[in-house]
């Protein structure tokens, strides 16, 4: 008997197989050939002083072990409107799960534990949210509807998330395209998680229930890059309210994405926008790779309801040539069981994400629907080797396997051990359908895990404790008074400006156009210098300085004053900069002495160039003009910050007697 493919020589010949090839590498044509697609479900907090259907205060964080109380609830699924179960909720109930709420006085009260009905909306958020939807230019509802959505991850007590639609049908301007916006919504933000360990999941009740905005775009995307692009300028213009939160957390994207002949996969709560080409590259490649395995099964096996998957429990004994195994399983009373996937030889090491195989897509199932942490399985193909050939053999001849059969090898708690079965069984029948519809959790590296089965449309239902909020002209009005410039204009001035566009990311991820433009309004400065004051220099010392007190960027008005009504030169603002940015109390009289300021006329100055000029000739060996030109400016340079412009400084030095 054959006992196994090579797992490695598989990995590299299925992943050439499906031309995957590194996001740098990959042109535009591979993704029109793929028939890559993409849409985005950006979530926003904002910055309102209470959370959106209770009077607690948003923005205060307990740390995980900082808490008054535990709460302790088991989580159910309800019918919706028509009747229906949704596929998530039921995944979810199937995990067992005892959810675990650590709740702080603080930041907490009983609307949030599901034991008061809600207060009315907090109407600074709906205020808020209606200048963001006015940016996107969607068209508002006439009147607000309050909505449940059903969420039994335990992310929120209740249950269910109260979300209402504003605005629908809006667009953004991309550098090359436009893409559309399906919808705007208010909704109450979930939980914090604090730890997920078999079937115990624990969280933090003080972000609970503060107000978000959640936008939704069409599958407009087409690269990976403009997916990136779409998020940045989605950021860019909510952040120009100054009316939303930043920070970690503050905002989070769900990207979903397709090929043809694939389905709608969304890669969840991905933290930061660079990981987002990298995130949807390999997803569309893994929905190549499944695709290509799909149409593998199909080649081999003609009337996929016949399939069938067997399995055995095994004694740990039965594996005494492979000690590395029982490493694996642990020293825990686990029970053992090995499955048999008929047909499936070569497809359990099938590549499909970088350093990643369709076993992988088994084994992070078992994590989260079975509760078995990993290591929790291994299989007849596995790159690891923890199986001995001689065992593997001897299972496979107690299996009654085929030659074109592969192997999988579970352990964990006995009461867990029917649902990983079923679980293994299900999502190899998945594969004969292609690409399941589901939710993936997001990691730095470019790669994702399983983390549930889509939603559908099945949990949402109407809000009886809400009643609708009539969306009236004068609200809008009042909201279209409040919109600063929109993210494109404030990128065409920066452009007319002559600001590098090197700077524009940072200037409107802070909300700093306005700054800038009251800076060159106010103080006349030259735009291209406060540009560069701002985007270069305050995000080089930002990268760099550490300070207890964080350093408010409208202090940099009060610096310009202060050397305005001193008469300084303005490059003594670069010097400056650093010292009060590392201290952003100290007095402006003692920044100057910290960076050695002295007031100098500019014939003081220059009437040093002479002996200088001596000096240089007397040290230095070459005696070109350029060299002496720069090593002059060198020393003049303390001298003249602050008191004289260099540009000025080196046609007096590059003018005068050689």
């Amino acid at each position: 008997m054959q006992t196994t493919c090579n797992p490695q020589e598989n990995y590299e010949n299925t992943k050439k197989r499906i031309g995957y090839l590194p996001r740098k590498e990959t042109t535009l044509e591979v993704y029109a050939r793929l028939g890559f697609r993409s849409g985005l479900e950006i979530h926003q907090q904002l910055k309102t002083e209470k959370k959106l259907f209770c009077r607690c205060p948003a923005g205060l964080y307990q740390k995980k072990d900082e808490y008054d109380g535990e709460l302790i609830r088991h989580m159910r699924p309800t019918l919706s409107e028509l009747g229906e179960y949704d596929g998530t909720a039921l995944m979810e109930f199937k995990t067992r799960k005892n959810i675990i709420y650590r709740i702080k006085n603080e930041t907490a009260c009983t609307y949030d534990i599901d034991d008061t009905p809600p207060f009315p909306l907090n109407r600074e958020a709906l205020d808020i949210a209606m200048e963001v939807a006015l940016l996107l230019k969607c068209s508002i509802v006439g009147e607000f509807h309050i909505t449940r959505k059903q969420y039994l991850d335990g992310s929120i007590p209740t249950g269910f998330q109260r979300t209402g639609i504003l605005g629908i049908e809006g667009e953004i301007p991309l550098s090359q395209k436009m893409v559309r916006i399906i919808q705007l919504s208010i909704e109450e933000e979930a939980c914090r998680e604090v730890s997920d360990i078999g079937h115990v999941r624990i969280y933090t009740t003080d972000r609970l229930g503060m107000p978000l905005i959640e936008t939704v775009t069409y599958p407009d995307m087409q690269t990976p890059d403009e997916v990136a692009e779409t998020a940045h300028h989605l950021r860019f213009l909510t952040r120009s309210t100054g009316k939303v939160r930043t920070g970690i957390g503050a905002a989070r994207e769900d990207v979903n994405v397709s090929i043809a002949g694939g389905t709608r996969v969304e890669i969840k709560g991905v933290a930061h926008i660079r990981w987002i080409p990298e995130l949807t590259h390999n997803e569309a490649f893994r929905q190549k790779a499944l695709l290509e395995i799909k149409r593998t099964l199909h080649d081999r096996i003609p009337d996929p309801e016949a399939w069938e998957a067997t399995n055995q429990k095994i004694d740990p004994d039965f594996f005494h040539h492979s000690p590395f195994l029982f490493q694996q399983i642990g020293s825990q009373d686990y029970r053992i069981v090995a499955v048999n996937l008929p047909q499936f030889r070569g497809l359990l090491s099938f590549f499909t994400q970088p350093g990643k195989v369709f076993a992988d897509e088994l084994s992070d199932r078992l994590k989260v629907i079975a509760c078995i942490d990993k290591p929790n399985m291994t299989h007849s193909e596995s790159l690891d080797s923890l199986i001995n050939p001689k065992d593997l053999t001897a299972l496979q001849r107690q299996l009654g396997s085929n030659p074109d059969d592969a192997q999988v090898i579970l352990w964990g708690p006995e009461e867990d051990m029917a649902t990983a079965l079923e679980t293994v069984e299900e999502r190899c029948r998945l594969a004969f359908q292609g690409v399941p519809n589901e939710t993936r959790k997001s990691f730095e590296n470019g790669t994702t895990i399983f983390e549930r089965v889509l939603p559908g449309p099945d949990r949402m239902y109407p809000d009886t404790d809400s009643a609708p909020i009539p969306i009236t002209e004068t609200l809008i009005e009042k909201a279209r008074q409040n919109l600063p410039l929109d993210t494109a204009t404030r990128i065409e001035q920066l452009k007319t400006w002559g600001i590098p566009a090197d700077t524009y990311p940072y200037i409107l991820k802070r909300n700093l156009f306005p700054l800038i433009a009251r800076i060159v309004s106010d103080y006349d400065l030259p735009p291209r210098f406060v540009g560069t004051l701002i985007g270069h220099d305050l995000k080089s010392i930002e990268g760099t300085s550490s300070s207890e007190t964080p350093f408010e960027p409208q202090r940099l008005l009060d610096l310009l004053a202060f050397v305005r009504q001193k008469n300084l030169e303005k490059t003594i603002l670069k010097a400056m900069l650093p010292v009060v940015h590392r201290f952003p109390d100290i007095d402006f009289e003692t920044a100057l002495g910290k960076i050695g300021y002295k007031p100098q006329t500019k014939k003081e100055i220059v009437s040093r160039i002479p002996a200088l000029r001596k000096k240089f000739r007397k040290i230095k060996k070459s005696k070109t003009l350029e060299t002496e030109s720069l090593w002059l400016m060198g020393q003049l340079r303390p001298l003249a910050l602050g008191n004289l412009p260099l540009d000025e400084l080196r046609k007096t030095v590059d003018g005068g007697p050689k």
